[in-house]
């Protein structure tokens, strides 16, 4: 199997008291793709950046985490953007941004935009979220739903969290049409029950599940905090709990790595209630440590991880 992953990936600065910083890479998709890759799945990032140094880090970056490079585009003169995290008492996140001009978010309307659209048939499973949605203009967002069609025609399956953040976007209608637009292209959803009660209302996760369902989802995973996840497929729903409780370090890429973890253990047979405790088990070895990407020798192994006996042919 072969997935796509679609976004940006930015400089990363870390707050740790006293004017000091510490520069790393990160961006949602960016992050599951790099966690996806670490569990063995075949994953290329789709983005574009500048033809800086920064840029340079995050293709050797790519590279060094065996992520597939070959669909990045670049743009001499322009910068990826950046983001600086503070981070509280009790392992919670603020964010602030610089990224209006990043390259990442002309990817479909750049020359190798055509390009990038026909490539996306080639792969199993497209993953993209809320926040990649937000990068792009009109014109480039009729460009990769259009892209998103002819992919599922051909047998492409698409996973989307949908990762609302409301300073990526003018105002609640334009997140509301630009996701009611991409939930109808969407086999795997696996949206956060805070970010979704925010953009929609919804009562609780059960509520969120059925609109989704809805509007033709096939397999709906909503995350639910310390409460676990509200896994929701062929007409049943299971709560799944979080096994262990943890004191996180930081809760940067909890929801990345779960969504991780899920779609590899997915796209290994595991059974959907199976894969959302892989979800759990990554996400709460990453929240354990500083930053977006943990380091390498504390990430464990996909067996480790799932469940036995956990396999079954995915659904």
């Amino acid at each position: 199997m072969k997935v796509a992953a679609i976004g940006e990936c930015m400089m990363e600065f870390r707050h740790h008291g006293q004017g000091r910083y510490d520069l790393a890479y990160g961006g949602d998709t960016f992050n599951t793709a790099v966690y996806m890759r670490r569990l063995g799945i075949a994953v290329d990032y789709i983005t574009a950046l500048g033809g800086d140094p920064f840029s340079e880090d995050i293709v050797s970056l790519c590279r060094d985490e065996r992520v597939g490079t070959e669909h990045i585009a670049r743009v001499p003169g322009r910068l990826p953007g950046l983001y600086l995290i503070n981070t509280d008492a009790v392992g919670e996140r603020t964010f602030f941004y610089w990224r209006d001009r990043s390259p990442a978010r002309e990817v479909f309307e750049l020359d190798s935009g055509p390009r990038i659209a026909k490539v996306l048939q080639q792969f199993d499973l497209i993953y993209l979220s809320g926040i990649t949605l937000s990068l792009y203009s009109q014109q480039g967002l009729t460009a990769l739903f259009s892209a998103l069609d002819q992919a599922r025609a051909r047998g492409c399956r698409v996973a989307f969290d949908g990762n609302y953040r409301p300073a990526g976007w003018p105002d609640v209608a334009a997140t509301r049409s630009a996701f009611d637009a991409m939930i109808r292209r969407v086999d795997i959803v696996l949206p956060t029950f805070d970010d979704e009660r925010l953009l929609y209302g919804d009562a609780d996760a059960l509520g969120c599940a059925q609109r989704c369902l809805e509007a033709g989802v096939e397999e709906v995973v909503v995350k639910d905090g310390s409460r676990g996840c509200l896994v929701a497929v062929s007409g049943e729903n299971h709560v799944v709990g979080v096994e262990i409780l943890v004191d996180p370090v930081d809760t940067t890429a909890a929801g990345d790595s779960f969504n991780a973890g899920y779609l590899a253990a997915r796209l290994n047979g595991a059974r959907p209630e199976n894969a959302a405790r892989v979800g759990h088990r990554l996400a709460g070895t990453v929240i354990r440590h500083p930053g977006a990407i943990i380091p390498r020798e504390a990430m464990p192994v996909l067996d480790d991880l799932m469940p036995h006996p956990a396999r079954r042919t995915a659904t």
